[in-house]
């Protein structure tokens, strides 16, 4: 709909001409400020360009009324023109959404949160948003492959292995002393340090580890690779699980460890680019040269790979698969990092213009207004799965996307639940449609008359018909919130209306159940992009 009324406007004024929405549909569908931006190139009053544009429009047949308000341009469609696109929408349903400009290859890649513990409040806002962007984006045409990176190499994972080693000693502790005597060769303390993973998730592993390996694996620290790996596999396990509960799934799990063998030849690559010195034993790359702030290690005195090379060796594995787009979704706490791995990408010799950064602000949850209490299985935050089981995975996704990722989002899971969750307004006028839809003998027919139909109902069913406009704005602008301003404003509409008319037994009952029909169409199409199924009872 926008973009037909656009082309139109675009080949008849032969310009760009930008469209918007006036507030009051009784004054038209759409609306341009053509005028105000022509005034300035050609130093004449807007009202006065608007009334010889006009003028042009004059005769456009999918056009009833073209009026000027206050150097604005605004435009009614002709009925039959409302009709021709009711019938297009509701005999091609599928084809509602997709555009055919500009389609793209794009590589998303999100979460992607150590498998050293389970999921955290922040870490579902990115989820959230990364899944409902790639589902937004499929929508509208494009090729969207969506990846989980898995760090299971590195410090932490060693650190997860050896938490486990000492939580198992401790539950085993007086049959370890009657094996080994603690095996004190080890020197290992049975006290948790600072920087051990905590949470009853730990002790979880420890007694799992127990039933599977048995009492000897923690007998030699030897084995805290071993218990390294399980630990990663069954967080690994846990992350799908919460991921699933959330209407999240990936199409690829990228491993740290097993694209690391790569490691020599990205080094190779970035020596040949002078890219890289080694000072002070240390191998540095030079990202200052880049745009960062200072050089970065790559490679430790000890020969080991920093964090920054097992990410520099992931974007190198990447940029090979030779998408036109590069998403990663972070943490807030990230920012810093952007300009060293761009810095990479370019030492790398490929583009580092391609890869977009957006940055996820953490949550902050309320219960009855209080701060929302840390959950014990974690140790120190908040569990996805904590929120999910308050309220819900659908309230959840919803209210993740009603401000932009890189805000702060403040929530009371108390004021969420039943009725005052704002999905649920969304939902009720849903069901109303399909009651109204089940009540009608008219459901079937196709034939339309528009003429007699109040603006009213006219305005809502040019706003039903703008969703493919705001799937495009809010994916291309990064900015998932207008869908759901989108259908709370849709549902608000619809609710006016049918409070303000009868609806069956009207002698236009046709012609508003067809304008129903695509406002479910839309308010069901809207939400299955957020990752939730519209209710048709309530």
């Amino acid at each position: 709909m926008y973009h037909s009324i656009k082309d139109i406007l675009d080949s008849a004024l032969n310009q760009n001409v930008l469209l918007e929405i006036p507030k009051d549909s009784k004054r038209g569908h759409f609306a341009t400020p053509i005028a105000f931006i022509l005034s300035k190139v050609y130093k004449r009053p807007p009202k006065e360009i608007a009334r010889e544009l006009i003028e042009k429009l004059s005769n456009i047949k999918e056009f009833s009324d073209i009026e000027e308000v206050n150097g604005f341009i605004n435009i009614t469609l002709s009925d039959d023109f409302l009709v021709k696109k009711t019938k297009e929408i509701l005999e091609n349903k599928d084809l509602f959404i997709k555009q055919d400009k500009d389609k793209k290859n794009i590589l998303l890649e999100f979460v992607s949160a150590n498998p050293t513990g389970p999921l955290h409040v922040g870490h579902a806002r990115g989820a959230v948003f990364g899944d409902t962007l790639a589902r937004i984006g499929r929508a509208l045409g494009h090729r969207i492959i969506t990846e989980y990176y898995i760090n299971d190499a590195g410090s932490q994972i060693d650190m997860l292995g050896l938490s486990i080693f000492i939580v198992g000693r401790k539950i085993l502790n007086e049959k370890i002393e009657d094996r080994e005597a603690l095996n004190t060769r080890d020197n290992l303390k049975l006290e948790y340090q600072d920087n051990y993973y905590k949470g009853e998730y730990i002790v979880d592993l420890a007694k799992e580890a127990i039933e599977k390996f048995g009492l000897d694996i923690f007998i030699d620290s030897k084995n805290i690779a071993i218990l390294s790996s399980f630990g990663v596999k069954r967080m690994l396990d846990l992350i799908k699980l919460n991921l699933k509960n959330s209407n999240i799934e990936f199409d690829n799990f990228v491993s740290e460890k097993a694209i690391s063998k790569d490691l020599s030849n990205v080094l190779e690559i970035l020596q040949n680019n002078n890219a890289l010195y080694e000072e002070d034993c240390k191998i540095w790359l030079k990202s200052s040269q880049k745009g960062d702030e200072k050089d970065r290690v790559v490679v430790r005195d000890s020969k080991e790979p920093t964090y920054l090379a097992g990410d520099i060796v992931y974007h190198y594995d990447k940029f090979k698969r030779n998408f036109d787009t590069y998403i990663n979704i972070w943490g807030a706490d990230h920012h810093g990092y952007i300009a060293r791995i761009k810095a990479s990408i370019d030492f790398l010799g490929y583009d580092s213009s391609k890869l977009e950064v957006l940055l996820s602000q953490m949550v902050s949850l309320l219960k009855a207004g209080k701060p929302y209490k840390m959950s014990k299985r974690a140790g120190n935050f908040i569990l996805m799965q904590d929120v999910i089981d308050e309220i819900g995975s659908d309230v959840m996704r919803f209210i993740f996307i009603t401000k932009k990722a890189d805000t702060h989002l403040e929530f009371d899971v108390d004021m969420l639940k039943d009725e005052n969750n704002p999905i649920y307004y969304i939902n009720y006028a849903n069901a109303r449609i399909h009651t109204i839809l089940s009540k009608s003998n008219l459901i079937n027919k196709q034939s339309y008359n528009f003429s007699n139909l109040d603006s009213m109902w006219k305005g809502l069913l040019v706003y039903a018909m703008l969703l493919p406009k705001v799937l495009e704005s809010a994916f291309n602008e990064r900015a998932l919130q207008k869908l759901p301003e989108y259908l709370k404003s849709l549902s608000s509409k619809f609710h006016f209306c049918y409070n303000s008319s009868k609806i069956i037994g009207n002698e236009l009952e046709c012609e508003i159940i067809a304008i129903l029909k695509i406002v479910s169409l839309s308010i069901t199409k809207g939400l299955e992009f957020m990752g939730v199924i519209a209710k048709t009872k309530m």
